[in-house]
């Protein structure tokens, strides 16, 4: 009996192609039909989701298709799940999958794909990788590994995986990791081990978290503004190890007294290590004024873990989901 796997496809680049000169979407039952029959390894359900571009995602829709990648296998029953997404985005609605996953990273293959040119261009991307998802999804070899995106035959696990090329086909990159597997002739080959399971999301994320880039001469009142408008948690993108303008110092602490968190990431790869760790001076300054480290997660998927971590209610109970080693 064939794998039975669920394929949620949205109206992003995967699908766009033209009929004479009319943009046109390609439903996900039209993408399998362009598919031949011998690279499909399983008996595939489709739900077409209208997300929009995925350069313009709301927090909603993400939550959304990672609670429906989620349910399709504890629930419904699937064997796994693929995920049709736009590149832009891909990695966040991929990475919040994950985190919210639970006992269905366990239970079957969750896979985000994705494409760089429509259906209508010289050797679109989309097909390939869609037949590639769908046999990873329906191998059981995948199961526990968490949430991959598969695109170029590889299989990146969803918390390492970045957008590097917005013109090529080798557009993601999971370095300096190397990818988790890749499919070859319908079937997963396993390359290295996946990224530890994170810990178990403690209630509902919380959408309103803001991300800013810091820079030299960067002034604390734009954190200000950010609690002003109603922001729940704050992600501050530093350089170097994690380190901070001192100018927004006074702000940090101030927001992490009025119950706002505040996560220190990196523009630079930096270490799975509390700030204090990474060095001495200012990054241990920082973190004794409340600032939690993002514990080498860059800054955009921080900004997706401190979404789920605020489920957790406080500041303590944020910092506490942090420090969880995983």
């Amino acid at each position: 009996m064939a794998p039975h796997v669920l394929l949620l496809a949205t109206n992003d680049t995967l699908a766009q192609t033209r009929r004479g000169d009319t943009p046109v979407i390609a439903t996900g039952a039209e993408l399998l039909a362009g598919l031949p029959a011998q690279h499909l390894h399983a008996d595939v359900t489709v739900e077409d989701v209208l997300t929009g571009p995925s350069w313009d995602i709301s927090p909603t829709t993400m939550l959304a298709l990672a609670r429906r990648a989620r349910s399709a296998v504890t629930d419904d029953g699937f064997d796994g799940v693929v995920v049709a997404h736009g590149a832009d985005t891909v990695e966040e609605t991929a990475f919040l999958a994950d985190l919210l996953a639970g006992p269905a990273a366990h239970r079957g293959g969750i896979v985000f794909t994705s494409a760089v040119r429509r259906l209508d261009e010289l050797s679109a991307d989309g097909p390939r990788n869609l037949a590639c998802a769908i046999a990873a999804a329906a191998d059981p070899r995948l199961r526990g590994a968490g949430v991959v995106l598969c695109a170029n035959d590889e299989l990146h696990a969803a918390r390492w995986v970045t957008m590097v090329d917005a013109t090529g086909v080798a557009a993601f990159s999971s370095a300096p990791f190397p990818p988790v597997g890749r499919v070859v002739g319908g079937r997963v080959e396993p390359w290295g081990a996946a990224p530890p399971r994170p810990p178990a999301a403690g209630g509902e994320p919380e959408a309103d978290v803001a991300l800013v880039k810091t820079y030299p001469g960067i002034e604390g009142a734009l954190l200000h503004a950010l609690a002003d408008a109603g922001a729940r948690g704050v992600v501050l993108e530093g350089t170097g190890a994690a380190n901070v303008p001192v100018s927004l110092f006074t702000a940090i602490g101030e927001l992490t007294e009025w119950g706002i968190p505040v996560v220190v990431a990196s523009r630079c790869r930096t270490r799975d290590v509390p700030l204090a760790d990474l060095r001495c001076g200012v990054d241990a300054l920082a973190a004794s004024i409340g600032a939690i480290s993002a514990r080498g997660l860059p800054a955009a998927k921080a900004r997706v873990a401190l979404m789920v971590a605020l489920g957790a209610g406080d500041v303590a109970g944020v910092r506490a989901w942090f420090d969880d080693r995983w």
